[in-house]
């Protein structure tokens, strides 16, 4: 029973959310403030450039970064 008297499986069903979403505490990665700082920046500097072209960027600076990963913090 969770603090409301309800139970974890009902309160995820109700929700609509996978009961191992409550237990797993998400892991992010200790530069993705700066890198998040550097795509920022450089989109702020070049308006028009995509997600890719900042990766290229990024690249070129000395991050070893993924085109996906950069995509996923660009949305």
């Amino acid at each position: 029973m969770t603090k409301f008297g309800v139970s974890e499986r009902l309160a995820c069903r109700v929700l609509g959310q996978h009961r191992s979403t409550q237990r797993k505490v998400p892991k992010g990665r200790a530069d993705d403030a700066a890198l998040t700082a550097d795509i920022v920046a450089l989109a702020t500097q070049y308006g028009r450039y995509g997600y890719r072209w900042i990766a290229v960027m990024l690249l070129s600076v000395g991050w070893v970064v993924n085109v996906k990963r950069v995509e996923r913090i660009w949305r």
